[in-house]
């Protein structure tokens, strides 16, 4: 496969998914992050947010961020990507700087950079779907939309109050609109009116130049982008990255993409509509039920080599414990 030489993807894979936790524990009863989770016995999660990524971009431009208190569930992964493409986060300081850790690190090797940010723990039944909106996201940044940001919004299958929702603006002519506003977590009747607007669901994953990514938070917080960006450029010329980034996660503030640096940027932004894919963030146990309802526990042939922990088998444990409770 051929790819445009300055697309990059940026998997956040550091999450740990705590609203999943009550059907997420293992036999010793360790909650596991939702990415390294499968549906149904299949690929894991994180596994299907790189062959989604290696839908845009190279394997050798596909950075993943991981936590270091996950090391036992990532480090002996087959991965598809160079070693040196994975990089480790010593704490969870928020969403913005799990970005500005990965943006940073691609600004290093191409200033030229055009990134996806694909969270690690989502489901999508249509990939192609999602894949063909991508592409277009991909290539509206890497021209009319440049120095835009852009969001992928999937058309909502029912008036969710537990998802995010973009209200569109204007049309901006390529099938794309501007953003009027963001709704977080609306009451069932508010997401029902929110639908007879047009309105999509959030997925979390946008597309941007990485310059513009890395201003839209300087803007904010310039002291951390300013600290990351030197970081990155001592692990260049040969300083040891876990060292450096130890250090430079001591001091972190917790900081939220969304809340933080989205709400009143003067960055355009801009929104891609996806239709219905089949699209779930996996975010809660109903939800896990909703998606294997809709697409059937095997739906997918389960790879033999697969060691995911099963959230279908473990959705079937907590209705049987909840049953046999209230019997």
């Amino acid at each position: 496969m051929s790819y445009a030489a300055n697309r990059w993807v940026l998997v956040l894979a550091a999450g740990s998914g705590t609203r999943l936790s009550s059907l997420t524990a293992d036999s010793t009863g360790a909650s596991v992050p939702k990415q390294f989770c499968s549906l149904n016995g299949g690929a894991s999660l994180l596994d299907e947010a790189l062959a989604r990524a290696a839908a845009i971009a190279a394997p050798e431009q596909t950075i993943v961020v991981v936590a270091e208190q996950h090391r036992r569930h990532w480090e002996h992964a087959p991965w598809s990507v160079p070693p040196r493409n994975i990089i480790v986060q010593p704490r969870n300081r928020g969403t913005a700087n799990g970005i500005l850790l990965g943006v940073s690190a691609i600004l290093e090797r191409d200033p030229s950079a055009l990134v996806a940010i694909v969270p690690s723990d989502h489901y999508v039944e249509r990939e192609d779907v999602l894949a063909l909106a991508l592409d277009r996201a991909m290539t509206a940044v890497g021209g009319a939309r440049a120095g835009s940001i852009g969001f992928l919004g999937v058309e909502p299958e029912s008036a969710d109050p537990e998802l995010g929702y973009i209200v569109r603006g204007g049309p901006l002519g390529d099938g794309s609109c501007a953003v009027a506003r963001f709704v977080e977590k609306p009451p069932r009747t508010a997401a029902a009116k929110l639908l007879k607007r047009r309105a999509l669901w959030n997925s979390f994953i946008l597309v941007a130049r990485a310059a513009t990514l890395l201003e839209s938070i300087a803007l904010r917080q310039p002291a951390e982008a300013a600290a990351f960006r030197n970081v990155w450029q001592a692990i260049a010329r040969g300083a040891d990255a876990a060292s450096e980034l130890e250090r430079l996660y001591a001091d972190l503030p917790e900081i939220d993409f969304s809340r933080h640096i989205v709400e009143g940027t003067s960055a355009p932004l801009h929104v891609v509509p996806v239709p219905a894919c089949g699209w779930s963030d996996l975010g809660t146990p109903q939800r896990v039920a909703e998606c294997l309802g809709r697409v059937g526990v095997r739906a997918r042939p389960p790879r033999s080599s697969s060691r995911a922990f099963n959230l279908a088998d473990a959705y079937v444990r907590l209705m049987a414990a909840t049953s046999a409770q209230t019997a």
